[in-house]
């Protein structure tokens, strides 16, 4: 069996990363695999190979880059839905099946997969490795949390992963590291789902790089259009994204990730604020009748 190269180094706030299998890891009967870079991406693959350690995994990912579209689904059109086969990744891959290409976005692949492909409920869902990273509030936009968003929907323990971009990924080294996370993860975690987001750097591949459990970032981005001009003289807008926030009252992904550590932020779909919430239960708010209940006409 191919082992990680990499020795990880224990953090205030992190866990030691081992080169073996951690033996509290609960055995994992089925892993539905996705991620919004489309179902050819290499980090795909890379993911599948090491997850396969774990356990079976069922790949459902868009036929297509889905990248920046959120938690979108698809109900205005049909989905279709192409099964792919390992000679139709590589040649000489042979005729087992690899996965199933969705024409639609990375939550639609979650949905679809648990209803319809997987052969039993997935006991995990993991969404990448994705091209890029998604930190501070490009958590809010991916096509990769989202997926793994719309795992925890269906009460399962679902994780994002996701590589910081280089012009050679390194998606190998991150797919070692990943699954040995992973395993620790559900390792130490309690018995109810949980939802987690985890960055990459690129530093983190060599060397003795630091794991760190951080919030996200919750600070705009600096973003910014460009204004151009087409051929034909017509302007066009290009969005450019400004600078990742660093400065914080106190550490996040962010910053985290600037110092090369690897980071897990646990999420939560529930946008309810619950201190304002409990204020607002409070509140004495009065309508008066509208006019059509005493049989009046509106003007």
């Amino acid at each position: 069996m191919r082992r990680c190269s990499l020795a990880y180094r224990s953090f205030r706030g992190s866990v030691h990363i081992f080169h073996r299998r951690v033996s509290g890891a609960p055995k994992l009967s089925l892993i539905l695999l996705t991620n919004d870079d489309g179902i050819y991406a290499p980090g795909l693959a890379a993911l599948q190979r090491e997850l396969v350690k774990l356990g079976e995994v069922c790949v459902v990912a868009p036929a297509t880059e889905q990248s920046g579209v959120g938690h979108a689904i698809t109900y205005l059109t049909p989905l279709i839905v192409k099964e792919v086969f390992q000679n139709e990744r590589m040649a000489g891959g042979g005729d087992e099946r690899w996965g199933w290409a969705v024409e639609g976005s990375p939550a639609d692949c979650v949905k679809i997969g648990v209803a319809e492909f997987c052969p039993r409920r997935p006991d995990l869902v993991v969404s990448g490795i994705n091209a890029g990273l998604n930190a501070g509030i490009n958590v809010l936009y991916s096509g990769t949390v989202a997926a793994a968003i719309e795992g925890a929907f269906f009460g399962i323990t679902s994780i994002a992963v996701s590589l910081q971009y280089e012009q050679h990924f390194q998606f190998e080294k991150a797919a070692c590291l990943t699954r040995q996370i992973i395993e620790q993860i559900l390792a130490a975690k309690g018995p109810g789902p949980e939802l987690y987001n985890m960055n990459i750097p690129t530093t983190a591949l060599s060397g003795g790089p630091h794991f760190q459990v951080v919030p996200m970032n919750v600070t705009r981005y600096g973003d910014r259009f460009e204004k151009r001009q087409d051929p034909f003289g017509r302007p066009y807008y290009w969005l450019k994204s400004g600078q990742a926030p660093l400065l914080a009252e106190h550490e996040t992904d962010i910053s985290a990730i600037a110092k090369g550590r690897i980071t897990v932020t646990p999420l939560d779909f529930n946008m309810t604020k619950q201190t304002v919430l409990t204020e607002m239960e409070k509140w004495q708010i009065r309508l008066s009748p509208s006019p059509e209940s005493h049989g009046e006409k509106s003007p």
